[in-house]
């Protein structure tokens, strides 16, 4: 079997612009082809399916609405009756309630008071609105002429959903509307796929742990919060397992456990060329792992492949995400590849949120030859245009700007510097981080 770091020289080969760094479209096409989606699946009440990925088609039992209905309140009648230019006068001989039948024939010249969700009698199909009725000398409900067409506010049944139909496909996630679609069909308990398992840890002699006593030298993990964040919006079931020292002994053991429980790991720290070898070591020991620098910016380091897991705990390989240490470059990879990666594991089919377009306000710098990521703030312009600028110093150390930043200012990998007036893509945070 072909390598990954031989697979991964050949992208980089193919994509680099003969630089050895690998282009991010490259990196992207190449986990969308080494991930396999999960097939376990587990029914679950209705209420447990929000952020779950639907397994199988959700086929409706029930047509939604289950019959024509009112979709206001007013007067339902015969549209037959109506004549262009001319008002219509009918008498109301009965009352529609919601939840309630209204039984007997309505005549011609009769209507029905009706409410909203109520079911439309026999032999009606248009609904006036009360408010542009008036009542006659004698009693009877005048229609003005051309106030209303045949057919006017009738709710058809199943115009939502038809029964039979499908509700949700395979590989839908679960949103809030998605789940008040599935109570409209009465149904109590959803097949969803099981969810992904995915353990992760920081590596590294330099790290604390909040709550230690600063040391000169050393620095605070932040990197397993952000992540236990990201994957946590994901609805990924998340292993912590904290932070493991640069001893080789260590970190294999460490390995072990994350391979014999997960589906998948991240880990943050030790895959840039200037770490300790020990992590970087281990993981082409323990599996096949190709270590990459990618033509982006944060972010250039990055480890991706596989452990090997005993055949005695159900499969053998478990998918490695190495990601560099540096808290933005951390999560900026992890938001340009580990994340739509671990969605596609996850079964899910629904597409990224796409990305805004805005206009620049400040020279953004850059040069070709690599994709920048620059943390970026999007307001509303008083001309109602989207504009950009950015939080200002980049530095891949900087948590704080993706705090104050809504977006990440994507510019492609062929893109100069940029100036203010032109338009960039913005990559949104909301729903994201």
């Amino acid at each position: 079997m072909t390598s990954l770091s031989t697979i991964a020289a050949s992208i980089a080969h193919s994509h680099g612009n003969g630089r050895s760094d690998m282009h991010v479209d490259a990196v992207r096409d190449f986990l969308a082809q080494m991930i396999t989606p999960i097939t376990d699946s587990e029914p679950v009440d209705l209420l447990a399916t929000l952020g779950r990925v639907v397994a199988g088609d959700v086929i409706s039992p029930v047509s939604v609405p289950p019959h024509d209905n009112s979709a206001m309140d007013g007067f339902a009648f015969d549209g037959a009756q109506l004549r262009a230019g001319e008002p219509l006068l009918l008498r109301c001989v009965a009352t529609a309630l919601a939840g309630h039948a209204c039984s007997g024939i309505v005549a011609p010249g009769e209507c029905v008071r009706i409410m909203t969700g109520a079911v439309m009698p026999q032999g009606l199909d248009t609904v006036v609105p009360i408010e542009l009725t008036s009542t006659s000398d004698d009693g009877r409900i005048q229609i003005p002429a051309d106030a209303v067409r045949a057919g006017a506010n009738r709710r058809r049944k199943g115009e939502d959903l038809m029964q039979g139909g499908i509700a949700l496909a395979d590989g839908e996630l679960v949103t809030p509307a998605a789940l008040g679609l599935l109570a409209s069909l009465g149904l109590c308990k959803i097949n969803v796929r099981r969810r992904l398992r995915l353990a992760y840890f920081s590596t590294g002699d330099e790290i604390l742990k909040p709550g230690e006593p600063p040391c000169e030298g050393a620095v605070y993990d932040s990197n397993r919060y952000t992540l236990f964040g990201l994957l946590t919006r994901l609805g990924i079931e998340v292993i912590d397992l904290g932070t493991v020292r640069d001893e080789p002994t260590l970190i294999e053991a460490t390995f072990r456990e994350a391979a014999s429980r997960a589906d998948a790991i991240i880990t943050s720290g030790g895959v840039s060329g200037g770490d300790a070898d020990h992590t970087k070591a281990m993981m082409q020991r323990l599996g096949d792992v190709a270590f990459w620098r990618i033509a982006m910016r944060p972010g250039r380091p990055m480890a991706v492949g596989w452990l090997n897991r005993d055949t005695a705990i159900g499969g053998q390989r478990c998918l490695l995400f190495g990601l560099p240490g540096n808290p933005v470059a951390a999560m900026v990879t992890f938001l340009a590849f580990v994340r739509p990666a671990l969605r596609q594991m996850m079964g899910c089919t629904r597409a990224e949120p796409p990305r805004l377009r805005a206009v620049c306000t400040e020279t953004l710098r850059k040069r070709p030859g690599r994709t920048e990521f620059q943390r970026g703030i999007v307001s509303r312009a008083a001309d109602g245009m989207l504009v950009v600028r950015t939080t200002g110093n980049q530095g891949s150390g900087m948590l704080s700007s993706m705090v104050h930043g809504n977006g990440l200012i994507v510019l492609g990998h062929d893109q100069a510097s940029m100036q203010p007036g032109d338009t960039v893509e913005v990559m949104m945070f909301e729903g994201v981080i």
